[in-house]
């Protein structure tokens, strides 16, 4: 009786569970593959911390397949976005020691792999989409990009992107002084407080799962962050303007474990490293059209958007020049001053 009485009660704790399980929805169900990838001669574990929602990191999944069909399954790329593998910092230690092999890595992240690449975080230097494609597209300037971290024994391949960043704030700011009474959020990274230290403005560092409930209880007045983001991940039921500062684009920055890439077969590897190049091209035209999509999208459920004079913009770029100077220090002046001419910055 004791043991009929406690397997009743398991039976009873279990269900709840199994219960919520089964009526959990999986938000990455659209996009299983449709192969099954089990004779696959590599694998290529390939992670990202956003939703796929978001065509810079959608382009994971691009990859994948297209990988499969080029290679006539032989190499499978797992993907795995949503902070799957946990957060950038963890996935970048398993990256270098080759657990995972690849890492869409968030630009502000990536300059932690090497300083060289942060150049894409500076203000008002690859600042456009076109700017973008001129640097990716350039040789002169994008392979010491690329190589930036080869000595840790990673690359970057390729990039991505979701858009140009902006204010998405509680009150609209239309002229640069209406940003001195802004509580901004920023990322967590040195080069941007050095930003908003130098134009003077009140910034917090914080972690992006706390900006919902910071921006809800007035913590935080506003964002720096773009408005692809913003609109998708709902920001601007609060936060309902934008200024359209456009002062740096939000990348994802391709980085690869440089050992595994080596270890493939000369011809496997010139299909995988070809059919990323053309993913990432086909994602960052994409991404163009997804800004316009959801800037539009974000007007008609009534968000304003504004656009400093240029005057405005001129004197941020005049107070950034410090900025630019230390942290070229860092990147290679030589390096950034090269970067700058190619890009007209």
């Amino acid at each position: 009786m004791k043991k009929v009485l406690v397997l009743l009660l398991l039976l009873a704790l279990c269900l709840p569970v199994t219960g919520m399980a089964a009526g959990k929805k999986d938000p990455l169900a659209a996009w299983q593959p449709k192969f099954d990838p089990s004779g696959a001669k590599y694998t290529y574990i390939l992670s990202n911390i956003s939703h796929p929602v978001i065509e810079g990191v959608a382009v994971g999944y691009r990859i994948r397949d297209m990988v499969w069909e080029k290679t006539n399954g032989q190499i499978y790329v797992d993907y795995r976005p949503l902070r799957q593998l946990g957060g950038e910092k963890d996935v970048y230690t398993k990256l270098k020691l080759g657990a995972v092999q690849g890492m869409l890595s968030s630009s502000v992240f990536a300059a932690n792999a090497a300083d060289r690449l942060g150049i894409v975080n500076l203000p008002y230097v690859v600042d456009t989409f076109d700017k973008l494609d001129t640097f990716r597209n350039d040789p002169e300037v994008w392979e010491p990009f690329a190589n930036a971290a080869v000595s840790r024994g990673v690359l970057a391949i390729d990039i991505t992107g979701y858009g140009p960043y902006g204010w998405a704030t509680t009150e609209p700011i239309r002229k640069l002084a209406d940003a001195k009474n802004v509580k901004f959020r920023i990322a967590e990274a040195p080069v941007n407080a050095d930003i908003y230290k130098a134009w003077g403005l009140q910034f917090t560092v914080m972690p992006w799962g706390d900006v919902p409930q910071a921006l809800q209880t007035g913590v935080i007045t506003g964002l720096d962050h773009t408005a692809i983001v913003c609109n998708i991940t709902k920001k601007f039921t609060i936060a309902k303007n934008f200024t359209e500062l456009n002062y740096a684009q939000g990348l994802f920055v391709h980085l690869i474990n440089k050992r595994w890439l080596n270890k493939l077969p000369a011809d496997l590897r010139a299909t995988f490293l070809a059919v990323i190049a053309e993913e990432s091209a086909a994602t960052r035209e994409a991404t163009r059209k997804q800004y316009g999509v959801q800037v539009a999208k974000a007007k008609e459920a009534g968000v304003q958007f504004y656009q400093l004079s240029d005057g405005e913009i001129g004197e941020l770029k005049k107070l950034a020049e410090p900025v630019l100077k230390k942290w070229g220090e860092r990147i290679g002046p030589d390096y950034l001053a090269k970067v700058r001419a190619k890009l007209g910055s």
